[in-house]
């Protein structure tokens, strides 16, 4: 019997960004050149060129995609758009697996493409 995996709805709260998520998110940051990052009280942003592309903030991790990307994110389980603007999607789900730390890896790495591609100090769809 084939099981449906859930996704948690938003009321619920958001997943936490465990060690386990901030240290993928880290090793991924050092691999790629020009990565800048931002403490800020409520976690890290991470930016590239001047443009922020991801964020871990009051426990959620957050991407910019463009937005044919978020578009498809949206319609994976645990993942909802984020109040932070066009094109950014967040992480909601209880679970925190494989298959997420690997969208995890894909999101940041494309988030980070994305923000190349844009010219300092504009806001990008």
């Amino acid at each position: 019997m084939m099981r449906r995996a859930l996704a948690r709805p938003r009321e619920e709260g958001p997943v936490e960004a465990t060690d386990e998520l901030a240290t993928r998110i880290e090793a991924i940051a050092a691999a790629i050149p020009g990565i800048e990052r931002h403490a800020v009280p409520e976690g890290t942003r991470y930016l590239l060129g001047g443009v922020e592309f991801a964020a871990i903030s009051r426990g959620l991790a957050s991407f910019r995609l463009r937005q044919d990307v978020a578009v498809a994110a949206l319609k994976t389980p645990g993942v909802a758009a984020s109040d932070r603007g066009p094109g950014w999607v967040e992480l909601v789900g209880r679970h925190l697996d494989q298959f997420t730390l690997d969208r995890v890896t894909s999101w940041f790495a494309a988030a980070a493409r994305f923000a190349a591609e844009a010219e300092p100090g504009r806001r990008l769809h």
